[in-house]
């Protein structure tokens, strides 16, 4: 149970950096911070492999990249919603 919290926390965390990265946001705030975090984790070790360190079952840099690549994605399909 500890190590799902944990992955829950560093999955928002790399979630938000991806947001402080790129300057765009996701919707629903920390939960949609987490989800990117998740998703991102999963995106960037499918496209990039599992290299570097690891922090909460993450390898860091591919989960961020995923991540960073994740918000961009979402970020332009609100706003082209939004027009």
């Amino acid at each position: 149970m500890l190590s799902f919290i944990w992955s829950l926390i560093i999955g928002g965390l790399i979630g938000w950096a991806a947001g402080a990265i790129t300057g765009k946001g996701v919707p629903f705030g920390i939960i949609g911070n987490i989800v990117a975090g998740f998703i991102g984790a999963n995106l960037g070790t499918w496209l990039f492999g599992n290299w570097g360190w690891t922090l909460g079952g993450f390898a860091v840099f591919p989960a961020l990249i995923g991540a960073i690549i994740l918000v961009l994605i979402v970020s332009a399909i609100t706003n082209a919603m939004k027009k």
